[in-house]
């Protein structure tokens, strides 16, 4: 996510990902080129080689629906992805209106419960007092993103960091505004700076956050496997609430408490 051709970085790497055999090519002795060459997707798609190179040079950069659903099912994209490629295509969005004081009230009365508010470029707006006490990412003013990656705390609290790198750079594919100038800032920072964030952001994989489980490694209390849910917020599109919560009378909840 640059400021530059997103439609056709895209587009280019996702054709680079799939095989001809996979969508009925055969392959003809050696290729010059990983996965489809563009007259294969430009054939599978419907559309003409020059109009395709239009769109994968920048050229042309707002296709039409049904040219976009032509390409995600070329592409084989699963429907996050296509999702995605439709958002590349689309006019910058409205600023959001930000989450209100009845969100930040509602967060301290969990004080049992980590919560905290993020919005599309996953920086933390809101968190109550146990989000905070169970890691530093999730004071207010911090990106998850840019901790995940060049704060080393966070590699020693995930013990599963390598999984959780790779869902955090495909979920802020799928939920940052390409067109954010922000967030094309602090992808090209962490380009510049990590090299795994570097490697995964090539990937052009795209997965929204969803419910999961996530442990845990905590300086004080050890571990926890804490289940993580992700609320939407009234009013507020482009923020969501992320809420942590052990199994009750679980080893996770007995730490959670003492943490507290």
């Amino acid at each position: 996510m640059t400021r530059g051709n997103l439609l056709g970085e895209f587009l280019q790497a996702r054709r680079a990902r799939v095989q001809p055999g996979e969508v009925g090519l055969a392959g003809h002795g050696r290729r010059r080129v990983s996965g489809l060459r563009r007259d294969e997707l430009a054939q599978l798609a419907g559309v003409s080689v020059q109009y395709l190179t239009r769109l994968e040079q920048g050229v042309d950069r707002h296709p039409s629906a049904q040219v976009l659903d032509a390409l995600a099912t070329a592409l084989r994209l699963d429907p996050d992805a296509a999702a995605h490629l439709r958002a590349l295509a689309a006019p910058a969005r409205r600023q959001p209106s930000g989450a209100g004081a009845e969100v930040r009230q509602l967060l301290d009365s969990w004080g049992g419960t980590p919560a905290y508010v993020r919005d599309r470029r996953f920086d933390v707006l809101m968190a109550n007092k146990a989000a905070m006490l169970l890691a530093p990412m999730y004071h207010p003013g911090r990106n998850l993103v840019r901790d995940m990656f060049l704060d080393p705390t966070a590699r020693r609290l995930f013990p599963d960091w390598p999984h959780i790198a790779e869902q955090t750079v495909a979920a802020l594919r799928a939920a940052a505004d390409p067109h954010d100038p922000r967030t094309a800032a602090l992808v090209a920072e962490l380009r510049s700076h990590d090299e795994d964030f570097r490697r995964l952001w090539a990937r052009h994989d795209v997965r929204p956050s969803r419910n999961e489980i996530k442990r845990f490694d905590h300086p004080d209390v050890g571990r926890l496997t804490l289940r993580r849910q992700s609320l939407a917020i009234a009013g507020a599109d482009d923020q969501v609430i992320i809420v942590y919560h052990p199994e009750p009378a679980s080893p996770s909840a007995d730490a959670l408490a003492r943490l507290l």
